[in-house]
């Protein structure tokens, strides 16, 4: 019988061992293979990292699901397409909600997908996920998470709070004996965090993010204008007209098309981007609020590191216009924001899987 192929594998299960391999050499041959991946499982956008290959996806967290058969219709860009616009029998479901998994078995079936639509069928065995989480979760909601990335068809799970994965993919020295702060601003927490030796001395995670500057948008309109209005749309006004600060758009104008109140008939409303900053203020404030808590319970000489090095803001939050000069304005400190924000926390997962041993204290669990 002809020897097993040390590299191309293609026959392994086929072949007969006749060259000695050490348990590592096995798990280290298998690991290729599966195309080990780390995950940001975000209430808004979920982003795969395959060893090797860098960002291979990135998807709206959606599922369309037809409610009398039971099966999903449409994952990720194909479902955010329909949110609001399906028929009595289908749904779109976000699975997840305030950065948890609040629909299990959606959310394990949008992972199966992922997982299955980056594998292309083709891996020889299991992957190895590390997957970003909000630092302020529970036990079980971190169970509920390791639990789903396991039957979606991973071999083995591992956590990391995703403001030391977005500190560590906004380039921060984190494996130093520097204080570093770390502002992840996604859809649906905030977290705030002060990291130093690989390890968080302190965090705050508010469930006030994205989403909720949108529903603010949200229900602004229908106070002040008697216009309802759906999520996308909101979401459309925020990133056109939005801003935390005044940064030069509030001559900006832009029309919004919804449904009247009072006449129950479609409407356009124009509206002016000071009107849009007042909307959000409230929510900012939340934010702003979890920053300077952060600050106040910060240890001396790590306060100092912070005021020489300034804020890193991360995060879809952060490319909110004016929104580092407001904070900056309310704490006195420089805040920069990263070169690929909505990409930090999936680049951090993807530095973590490539340095293991060298960053092997930033999780937060195991298992498997």
């Amino acid at each position: 019988m002809p020897p097993c192929p040390e590299v191309l594998g293609i026959n392994l299960l086929e072949c007969t061992v006749t060259l000695p391999l050490t348990r590592g050499r096995i798990v280290g041959l298998f690991s290729r293979f599966s195309r080990d991946m780390g995950i940001d499982l975000g209430t808004a956008n979920t982003l795969v990292y395959v060893l090797g290959r860098g960002i291979v996806l990135q998807e709206p967290s959606v599922v369309a699901i037809d409610q009398d058969l039971k099966i999903p219709l449409a994952v990720g860009e194909d479902a955010k397409r329909m949110l609001g616009r399906t028929p009595g029998n289908v749904i779109a479901v976000r699975p997840l909600r305030d950065g948890v998994i609040a629909d299990f078995d959606t959310a394990e079936l949008m992972l199966k997908h992922f997982i299955r639509q980056v594998h292309g069928g083709r891996s020889l065995a299991q992957p190895r996920i590390v997957i970003g989480i909000p630092s302020g979760v529970t036990g079980v909601e971190r169970r509920a998470v390791i639990d789903a990335a396991m039957r979606a068809g991973a071999r083995k799970v591992d956590l990391i709070d995703e403001p030391v994965a977005a500190a560590i993919g906004a380039g921060l020295p984190v494996d130093q004996p520097i204080g570093n702060m770390i502002v992840d601003i996604g859809g649906g927490t905030t977290e705030v965090a002060v990291l130093s030796l690989q390890g968080v001395v302190l965090s705050e995670s508010v469930r006030v993010a994205g989403d909720e500057l949108s529903e603010s948008i949200m229900s602004y309109m229908k106070k002040v204008h008697n216009l309802v209005i759906g999520e996308r749309t909101a979401e459309d006004i925020k990133i056109d007209a939005g801003s935390a600060y005044p940064v030069g758009i509030d001559d900006q104008m832009v029309e919004v098309r919804g449904l009247h109140l009072l006449s129950g008939l479609p409407r356009t409303v124009t509206i002016k981007a000071p009107e849009v900053r007042e909307s959000m203020a409230e929510p900012l404030a939340v934010i702003v609020d979890a920053v300077k808590r952060t600050l106040e319970r910060t240890p001396p000489e790590l306060a100092a590191d912070i005021v020489d090095r300034g804020i890193m803001l991360a995060g879809g939050g952060a490319l909110l216009r004016g929104l580092d000069t407001l904070i900056s304005h309310e704490t006195g400190i420089v805040v920069h924001i990263a070169p690929e924000p909505l990409n930090c926390v999936v680049l951090g997962t993807g530095k973590v899987l490539e340095t293991a041993r060298g960053l092997d204290r930033v999780f937060s669990s195991r298992s498997g």
